[in-house]
């Protein structure tokens, strides 16, 4: 992608599709990459995100700024997307400042009757109550609540006569990897920008290709990027004055880096249990994480770095070293596990369709429900599982079986 303005194609209502295309330099790791390792594949990454206006949201202009909330609704969110569908129906309640304290559990009838929720100014507690109760609260405050509503059935938390409850947490690997330099290509530059990088897709232990065994289960996928650098490298070098302010005026090389995000095995050993003493500022009890990697795990990150190390290498690339940063499980903040889904009751805490199997008209749709990690961003199959879960409820609803 050179310096050279590029065309864009005008779409029907005069908007202009950004240029998503990969930087020169990941375009020839890519092609070193699929000609030397039959079976892998360096492509963009895809993210949801509308290509052009849709049902009240505009397109995504490419701003590469998600994580700040996008002003023009292009990037997928609960406040651009889903909130103004619900309020559509014209059913829809929101309750602000309502921090959840437990389930409510009626003994008689064997089901959840409702919420008990703790005001955040006043820290008066009210109970709300319904027909049907979904827990997404994300997979570590789900638990919480779980784990927080005990009754004389339920002893140890609700929906926990598994005893699995709160246990299986997993997170994925990464900030492992390598990095190099692109050699040549110093007559391009950057050009716009997008809101994702690049990705190669899991190529270990697939079975395909003929490949050996690799000491470890499962796989990895690995999040790519190529820059070059620009006049903020002057932090780090040396130098002072004129000298280096006429240095900073040209670009510095092209870089790229392989980042592995690796699949974390669920344990029942890795887990999260309440406090028995301490409590946050509304009186609920505060989680207390055990968790750590295996050798699974580390032996997966030791391949990753040799791995990229080597697809870098087999790229031309200059100055090539792999780097660990030792992130700790809840690094990459992909929580996932504490209330996994199963066939059998003794084993797990959700069917398939993510409902309670102790209590019916209980269901739990975050990262909670998850039964392994895979190894790419869960939040899509979070959503996904949700709808399928919803969908569900209203037909067991109709049916009268709830």
């Amino acid at each position: 992608m050179s310096g050279e303005r590029l065309g864009l194609p005008h779409l029907p209502d005069g908007e202009f599709l950004p240029p998503w295309e990969m930087a020169c330099a990941e375009q020839r790791v890519q092609q070193a990459i699929e000609r030397k390792f039959p079976g892998r594949r360096l492509t963009l990454m895809r993210v949801a995100n509308l290509t052009r206006a849709h049902d009240g949201r505009g397109p995504c202009r490419a701003r590469d700024q998600c994580a700040r909330g996008c002003s023009f609704a292009g990037y997928f969110s609960s406040l651009s997307a889903t909130l103004p569908a619900a309020r559509k129906t014209g059913r829809l309640t929101v309750v602000t400042d309502a921090i959840v304290e437990s389930v409510v559990y009626d003994e008689r009838r064997d089901r959840a009757a409702g919420v008990r929720v703790i005001d955040a100014h006043t820290k008066e507690a009210r109970e709300y109550a319904g027909r049907l109760i979904f827990l997404c609260a994300s997979t570590l405050a789900t638990a919480q609540i779980l784990l927080n509503s005990k009754s004389p059935r339920f002893a140890t938390g609700l929906a926990n006569s598994s005893g699995e409850l709160g246990h299986n947490l997993m997170d994925h690997i990464s900030k492992a990897g390598a990095k190099g330099i692109v050699p040549g290509l110093e007559d391009k530059y950057v050009y716009g920008r997008r809101p994702t990088g690049t990705y190669i897709p899991r190529f270990r232990n697939l079975g395909a290709h003929g490949e050996e065994k690799v000491g470890f289960l499962r796989g990895y996928g690995i999040q790519a990027g190529a820059s070059r650098e620009g006049w903020r490298r002057g932090a780090s070098e040396p130098g002072l004055g004129a000298d280096l302010k006429l240095r900073l005026r040209e670009p510095g090389p092209w870089e790229m880096s392989l980042q592995g995000y690796g699949e974390c095995l669920p344990r029942h050993e890795n887990y999260v249990e309440l406090d028995p003493e301490r409590k946050d500022h509304w009186g609920i009890p505060l989680l207390r994480v055990h968790c750590a990697w295996s050798g699974n795990e580390r032996a997966l990150r030791e391949d990753v770095k040799s791995q990229a190390a080597e697809m870098l290498e087999a790229a031309g690339c200059r100055s090539v070293e792999t780097y660990d940063h030792d992130g700790p499980p809840g690094f990459s903040v992909h929580e996932m596990g504490t209330a996994r889904m199963g066939r059998d009751p003794k084993t797990s805490v959700l069917n398939a369709y993510n409902q309670a199997h102790d209590v019916p008209n209980l269901f739990v749709t975050d990262g909670a429900c998850m039964a392994s990690s895979s190894c790419v961003n869960p939040s899509l199959t979070y959503m996904a599982l949700t709808a399928r879960a919803a969908d569900y409820a209203v037909s067991e609803l109709k049916r009268r079986n709830l």
